[in-house]
């Protein structure tokens, strides 16, 4: 086949992935299967998926060539329609008066030899495309055949019709030698006819909805054997896409197009390894036909066009750096022309475009800038029926089964406080049967034998067995019934709780299961917006006049479907500055000793729950000075503040501040950096930047692996409920008042080695009125997000739990620290923070603050710590309510010896003691707190029932400060807690 011109492709523009989209999945909720191998076919060979399914079902032999039923089914049913239109077409040849040879002819045999290529049947293949070569030749002028040459074609059309036919009865097909002998002989003896002949046809115009630019063909330079007086002419294909293919060949070619790109760029790096060019060949070919079959002919001329290329330059060994920036264009070409076959309607019009043989000193053409649309869904199942299911409907399952999770952490939570509420129970049957087992004794004790008893009643019964059977004795036994029915009634509550919390922790797994399962759905391989970053580098070195070299590694790793999609565009504008703003200009590289190609690199790896991308460049780094210059003009900074290196680097993600010495499409109007920052800090994300001058720049990205669900851990700050990314937490430490006070002095923590940064989290959020109110035991949380840590101080721990991340809308979006919400189990909305972001935020137009910054040391605030202590869970809740409205912390006891426990580890200002208990009464109790010297001045206050004087003296005497009786008067309670409380530290 002749060799064809390149076609100019439109001018560059960047086009944002269209949504929704779709994921292609396999029938069988998305089995895991391996990748299939790439080979001719549009469709990979099928393999068993069920060991009952036939092999003859699932796979079609014939000869050496083994096919899919799907697919020969459909081949061989077009290639039957296209035999058909061969014979219809001779007819209306043999019945025109002067033999015109139609296009449409041509096109039939065209589209036959691609049918049989792609299914692999050579010898079919093979005539039909000399057929179309013959036709071809004739079509130009719309030329006449002979009735020898119609006799021929009679006969060929014959024999493809015999050897489709040996292919629908799964027959071999035989090669046809003879017949494309004299095919190639007749040709060759009209080429020789019209040799001599110099014209130039017109070419066929192209309609308006065509969606590809015209391949127009013309001889290389390179190439030419001809002599110059051969025929050049343009020829015009047209697509006809088949919709039914389509859809295969789109999967395909996401599969091709990136592969094609990497086999290119290794060929590249080692031009030696010839193999690497054949097997780009390969690549091209399988494209070609794939992209034949479904109809899309223009891209299968160009990728024909290409595959020639590149065959030339293996045979004669010219791999310059012309050629290689051809097959950039190249590539970027095709690229473009399967984005025009998915979105037709966004085509654009196609300009005229030079040769594909230019000289290589001249520019080559801009190769545009497309999108790469994701379309990225389970790996390809290999013989199963395939579903295609919108995205935007995978992401409503995924957040469905976040719901899930989050209502069954709502029954877990339930779950635990019922099981509290009955292991109360417990206590209080087991209290309830020692106090009836009291009474049995007591009433057994009453039962004395009467002196006095008349002669009939004596002679009836006995004193014991009359005294059982009085009214007391009977209530007594119907209590110890009652009591064992609650036991058992008890028990069963116990049993069904473990049970139900077992069914809860199956059900979990479960869900865990298919939460992950739906989660792979979304995720897609970074690679799958490789090409994409190649092209925008390419693009952009052209622009600028620079040379860059692009290198991804970690590109296997994958990440959340929507992070992706939100981070393209923030990606290519880094791309961009770097080589913009980082990479010198040829010269400057020269004088500073570096190679002139640039290089640039982007890492991706994971760190616990994140990806993190590292994206540097070997440039010159940032320009600290300017971008203080800068920041003094526009009035970021006033030229009375100093800012260390650190904090000037963060200006570059200033809006409005740009460091470019003019404007241009790439660069120079202040935006994009501030962009780029709150487009990753609302995804939950962050930059750091760092820079040595003369050695570059590097950028760290930190961004979570899912956007649907994640582990949090519940805080209580003040009155407010905030929670915090489970993955941030080093440690969690709980100080007692003392060492809260000193940490507060030193302003930090110290643990394995690192330095913590202690800060309070109301102040963090701004609030400077909350109190720091040191508890018995204050929670400080151990942060790290990067290589920023920070202690953080909260009120209260309230447990971690698996929440779903709901949109917080723009307004929210655009504030740092700030990386969603959520909504709890009683409706509140609970916003998801880093507070590890609002340590290191620069404030723009004023002093910049960090956390290295020294700052006014906190005033802990002490709250008196009052205990209670009390068999009854009524009381103790009670007490405990009103004591906290009043602003006082509590501590609860259920007896003496649960009280003394506790003092081990608390030390409360006032006791407040109840006289009757299990195990260990409030006089026992006061008796012992009085003989210990650390508790020998606790003052208690005590409440009881017995308000008897003995009981008063004697509660007295034990050294009790207050004995007050049931039911008591809140005021005089509350001034009495306050009269104790405010005495000096006893000891």
């Amino acid at each position: 086949p002749e060799s064809i011109a390149a076609a100019k492709g439109p001018e560059p523009v960047t086009v944002e992935p269209a949504l929704p989209f779709e994921l292609t999945l396999p029938t069988e909720l998305l089995a895991t299967t391996e990748k299939a191998p790439l080979s001719e076919s549009v469709i990979p060979e099928a393999v068993p998926v069920a060991p009952e399914v036939p092999a003859e079902e699932v796979a079609i032999q014939i000869g050496a060539v083994s096919i899919s039923p799907v697919l020969f089914n459909i081949a061989s049913e077009e290639a039957a329609e296209k035999v058909q239109a061969l014979k219809n077409h001779l007819a209306g040849v043999k019945e025109d008066a002067a033999h015109v040879v139609p296009y449409d002819f041509m096109r039939a045999a065209h589209t036959l030899a691609g049918i049989n290529r792609t299914m692999g049947f050579v010898p079919v293949a093979e005539l039909a495309y000399n057929l179309e070569l013959w036709l071809e030749a004739r079509i130009d002028k719309h030329g006449t055949v002979t009735d020898r040459q119609l006799a021929m074609l009679n006969d060929i059309v014959s024999r493809l019709d015999t050897l489709c036919a040996a292919v629908r009865n799964r027959e071999e097909p035989q090669a046809q030698p003879d017949l494309i002998a004299q095919l190639v002989a007749d040709k060759e003896v009209v080429a020789a006819a019209q040799a001599p002949v110099e014209t130039a046809a017109a070419p066929v115009p192209v309609p308006a909805s065509a969606a590809i630019p015209p391949v127009p063909q013309a001889a290389p330079q390179e190439i030419s054997a001809a002599p110059k007086t051969v025929v050049k002419r343009e020829r015009v294909v047209h697509d006809d896409v088949d919709m039914q293919l389509l859809p295969i060949f789109l999967e395909e070619a996401e599969e091709l197009y990136p592969q094609i790109g990497s086999t290119l760029r290794a060929w590249r790096d080692a031009p030696s390894e010839a193999q690497l060019g054949r097997n780009l060949q390969r690549s091209l070919h399988t494209l070609k036909g794939s992209a034949r079959m479904a109809g899309a002919m223009r891209l299968g001329e160009l990728t024909h066009l290409v595959e020639d290329r590149v065959g030339v330059a293996i045979s004669k060994n010219v791999l310059d750096e012309a050629f290689w920036n051809e097959m950039d264009n190249y590539l970027d070409r095709i690229a473009l022309a399967i984005e025009q076959i998915r979105h037709p309607e966004a085509a654009p019009e196609a300009p005229g475009a030079p040769a594909a043989g230019a000289a290589p000193g001249a520019a080559p053409a801009a190769a545009p800038v497309t999108p790469h649309v994701l379309e990225i869904g389970a790996e390809r199942a290999m013989g199963a029926a395939l579903l295609r299911v919108r995205s935007d409907t995978v992401d409503r399952l995924v957040n469905e089964a976040g719901e899930v999770s989050v209502a069954r952490s709502r029954a877990e939570t339930e779950l635990r406080r019922l099981k509290d509420s009955v292991l109360e129970l417990t206590d209080s049957v087991i209290r309830l049967r020692k106090q009836l087992r009291e009474i049995e004794i007591h009433a057994e004790g009453q039962m004395q034998a009467r002196i006095a008893v008349s002669g009939e009643s004596a002679e009836k019964f006995d004193p014991l067995e009359f005294d059982r059977f009085t009214r007391f004795q009977e209530l007594t036994r119907f209590m110890g019934e009652s009591v064992h029915d609650v036991q058992t009634v008890q028990q069963s509550l116990l049993k069904n709780l473990d049970e139900t919390a077992a069914a809860l922790t199956a059900q979990s797994h479960l869900n865990r299961d298919l939460q992950q399962g739906l989660m792979s759905i979304r995720m897609v391989p970074f690679s799958s917006i490789s090409e994409r970053l190649y092209r925008i580098v390419r693009q952009t070195g052209k622009e600028l006049g620079k040379r860059a070299n692009l290198e991804l590694s970690g590109t296997e790793i994958e990440l959340d479907r929507s992070v992706l999609e939100k981070m393209t565009a923030p990606f290519e504008h880094l791309l961009r500055n770097a080589i913009a703003h980082g990479l010198e200009t040829v010269e400057q590289r020269a004088q500073a000793g570096k190679p002139a190609i640039g290089e640039i690199r982007m890492a991706l790896r994971h760190e616990s729950n994140e990806v993190v991308f590292d994206l540097s460049d070997d440039g010159g780094g940032l320009d600290l000075a300017r971008i203080r210059q800068k920041a003094l003009e526009n009035g970021t900074i006033t030229a009375a503040e100093e800012i260390s290196d650190e904090q000037a680097m963060q200006l570059i993600f200033t809006a409005g501040l740009s460091t470019a010495q003019e404007v241009t499409e790439v660069s120079g109007r202040g935006v994009g950096m501030d962009v780029v920052r709150s487009e990753i800090t609302a995804l939950g994300g962050r930059i750091d930047v760092a820079s040595e001058p003369g050695q570059g720049a590097r950028f760290s990205i930190h961004l979570p692996l899912t956007l649907a669900v994640t582990k949090t851990l519940m805080v209580r700050s003040g009155q407010s409920t905030y929670a915090l990314p489970s993955i941030m937490v080093e440690n969690v430490q709980q100080l007692k008042p003392a060492e809260l006070q000193e940490a507060y002095q030193r302003q930090y923590l110290d643990w394995q080695g690192r330095r913590y940064g202690l800060h309070y989290l109301p102040r963090l959020l701004g609030d400077e009125q909350t109190e720091v109110v040191s508890q018995p035991h204050s929670p400080i949380l151990l942060l790290r997000s990067g290589e920023q840590r920070i202690a953080l101080h909260v009120d209260e721990l309230l447990g971690n739990h698996e929440v779903v991340v709901k949109n917080i809308g723009p307004q929210l979006a655009r504030l740092a620290g700030v990386a969603g919400a959520t909504v709890s189990g009683s409706g509140e909305v609970i916003l998801i923070i880093n507070p590890v972001a609002y340590a290191q935020r620069i404030v723009p137009t004023r002093k910049v603050v960090t956390a290295a910054a020294p700052a006014a040391v906190e005033t802990v605030r002490t709250v008196p710590l009052v205990m209670v202590v009390d068999d009854s869970l009524t009381v103790r809740k009670i007490t405990t309510r009103l004591l906290e409205r009043a602003g006082y912390q509590v501590v609860t006891a259920k007896d003496g010896v649960d009280a003394l426990e506790q003092l081990a580890e608390v030390s409360p200002d006032v006791m407040l003691l109840d006289v009757e208990m299990p195990r260990m009464d409030g006089f026992e109790l006061a008796k012992h707190l009085r003989q210990d010297a650390k508790t020998k001045g606790l003052p208690i206050i005590m409440i009881t029932s017995r308000t008897a004087e003995k009981h008063r003296n004697y509660a007295l005497e034990l050294g009790v400060n207050e004995y007050m009786g049931k039911p008591y008067q809140e005021e005089e309670l509350l001034q009495n807690i306050a009269r104790y409380a405010g005495q000096p530290e006893k000891g």
